[in-house]
């Protein structure tokens, strides 16, 4: 009857090793957790960035207001009748 405990014990033993660290055991189960969760970070972060990309893309096509703000803000470019005047602060005399 010993014996009869003992093998069981040992099958028992042996069928529990793929379970905890076999291929798709729990160890691998929650390193695969841990990689969704930061990958479903990762993609919020980008669709939150696409969604940006996409409204500027539309005001671009759509709006006029959104060109003529940048052709003034990156190019400097004025409209027809307008002098672009730009201060450049004096050299600190004091160095």
């Amino acid at each position: 009857m010993r014996l009869l405990c003992l093998v069981l014990f040992l099958l028992l033993l042996v069928i529990q090793y793929p379970l905890w660290w076999g291929k798709g055991g729990w160890l691998d189960l929650r390193d695969l957790q841990a990689r969704v969760v930061a990958q479903t970070e990762t993609n919020e972060a980008l669709l939150a960035r696409n969604n940006a990309l996409q409204a500027e893309v539309h005001d671009l096509a759509d709006g006029t207001s959104a060109v003529e703000e940048r052709a003034r803000g990156e190019l400097n470019m004025v409209r027809p009748g307008e002098y672009y005047v730009q201060i450049v602060p004096s050299p600190d005399k004091s160095r």
